[in-house]
């Protein structure tokens, strides 16, 4: 006799680490909203090795989302082991 499924849950179905201090979220038409744990406005930003932030802001944000998607409409077209940029790649 097979076993009972088990009921998922959304926390099941979805892994995205813990942030102690921000919250991301996203819509599939808006792109991301990131806050501080505390509901205030906040973004993305690029770190170099350094510490140093070397890029901030809405650009961010929408370059961060813009390849996600990009990524995953790839791969749902069975194009997934392609590398998408959100620019072209720096030549050594």
């Amino acid at each position: 006799m097979p076993k009972a499924a088990k009921r998922t849950t959304a926390q099941d179905e979805h892994d995205f680490g813990e942030l102690k201090h921000a919250r991301i979220s996203a819509l599939s038409y808006a792109g991301f909203q990131v806050t501080t744990a505390d509901g205030e406005p906040a973004t993305l930003g690029v770190i170099d090795k350094d510490g140093n932030v070397i890029e901030s802001g809405p650009s961010v944000n929408i370059a961060a989302f813009n390849t996600a998607i990009t990524a995953y409409r790839d791969f749902l077209k069975g194009l997934g082991h392609l590398r998408v940029h959100s620019s072209p790649p720096a030549r050594p």
